[in-house]
């Protein structure tokens, strides 16, 4: 559009957004922020849990399954729920859960309290994710979700940035419970703002003629074009969370980057996949998000294939590869986020978003476990078998390609 072109005749991918759509994207963005980086936290503590607490790999690995089956037990449960209440005074109940279960986390004496207390966050932090899926579907049209989406997704890579090295350093001058409380004062800042702030949301209560929470849950359970999203969903989650929790101490001990250099790494690779998410954000929504995902697929089977065969390496190289290993994994998530937004019909936005979310987890949790039972470490501490893990990966962001085709496909083919 030329500058004398009415805002009302811009294509809707280059409208600009309302000063109160901004802003809550900034809220949304920062809430998943602190969600974000109280599940990450665990993967760079990993090189000190492991010895300060005395456990195994594989117990390591439960610790953050622990979150995630609890999160995916919870989101199904909430599904029937979702649509039935305001979504402000739902994101608030279940922030509020989460801030609870950080806290004693942040107090854990030992594995078993720590254990206990990941389950407690993950049965509200889970839910959280869906609850800002479904605001920001509510909010914004399919055209500038793509744009929206690449924000919010920045979270991600702003817990790297701020959260990862900043939480590393408490850690190792404090122990590991100081990040731990660092996420509560932070995310108590977070829920207040959105008391005051985020208006209610109720325009999807106008819309709902499914009385019983039971009845809403099978419905959309049932529905053939929801089942192809939530098989998708299961197989995206296990990557990261097959990969990621061992990543600190695969680059502590095989890689040999000192443990005190790994907050650079975080904050390096973080810097690449912050500047990237909006620029891939707006590219979605310009060229197509299945395009996006693709090519986000094929950059991080690259990545991975080289990451997990790497013996002792420089500093530079690692964090080169780190970068590439995230822009891609951000490419995915952006993309799938705001591709798979465009399934559910309004009246089932809470409760597909809660049900996704709750396989998500629940698979992740599944990846975790399955990570932690194939990497063992030796008498050296280095980890063998992550190259394993790494094959694992390759295949299945290959098969989430194939399936990505078919959402695609029946997004196009419109509502059914």
């Amino acid at each position: 559009p030329t500058p004398m072109t009415p805002a009302s005749a811009r294509p809707k991918d280059t409208q600009p957004l309302t000063p109160y759509q901004k802003r809550v994207v900034g809220v949304l963005a920062f809430l998943q922020f602190t969600i974000i980086l109280d599940f990450m936290i665990l993967s760079p503590l990993g090189a000190t849990l492991i010895p300060t607490l005395k456990i195994t790999p594989a117990q390591f690995g439960r610790v953050v399954s622990a979150y995630a089956f609890s999160a995916g037990i919870s989101g199904l449960l909430a599904a029937g729920f979702a649509d039935r209440f305001d979504r402000k005074k739902l994101l608030l109940f279940f922030y509020t859960g989460f801030l609870v279960g950080t806290l004693l986390c942040g107090l854990a004496p030992d594995y078993r309290f720590l254990l206990i207390a990941r389950m407690v966050t993950g049965m509200f932090g889970g839910v959280v994710g869906s609850i800002v899926l479904a605001i920001t579907t509510d909010l914004f049209p399919v055209e500038q979700r793509g744009r929206v989406m690449g924000v919010v997704q920045t979270a991600f890579s702003a817990s790297q940035i701020l959260g990862l090295p900043i939480g590393l350093y408490l850690s190792n001058r404090w122990g590991w419970h100081a990040p731990f409380l660092m996420i509560v004062g932070v995310s108590g800042a977070v829920g207040v703002v959105i008391l005051f702030f985020l208006h209610p949301l109720k325009g999807h209560l106008t819309t709902s003629s499914i009385i019983n929470p039971l009845q809403h849950l099978l419905a959309t359970l049932s529905r053939p074009r929801y089942l192809q999203g939530f098989a998708t969903t299961a197989l995206l989650s296990t990557g990261g969370f097959m990969l990621m929790p061992f990543a600190s101490a695969f680059s502590v001990h095989n890689l040999k980057i000192e443990i005190d250099r790994l907050p650079f790494v975080y904050l390096v690779t973080g810097a690449c996949t912050i500047v990237a998410g909006p620029m891939i954000g707006r590219l979605s929504d310009r060229v197509g998000k299945f395009p996006v995902f693709g090519f986000g697929s094929l950059l991080t089977i690259f990545a991975v294939f080289i990451y997990t065969h790497l013996g002792v390496t420089p500093l530079g190289l690692v964090i080169l590869v780190s970068a590439l290993l995230y822009v891609g994994v951000s490419s995915r998530m952006i993309s799938a986020s705001a591709l798979m937004s465009s399934l559910p019909a309004p009246v089932d936005r809470g409760s597909y978003m809660a049900i996704s979310a709750s396989i998500q987890q629940i698979s992740g949790g599944l990846a975790a476990a399955l990570g932690g039972w194939v990497v063992v470490q030796n008498a050296q501490g280095a980890l063998e078998h992550y190259d394993t893990v790494g094959y694992i990966v390759m295949v299945s962001s290959c098969i989430s390609v194939t399936m990505m085709y078919f959402i695609n496909r029946v997004i196009q083919r419109g509502p059914q």
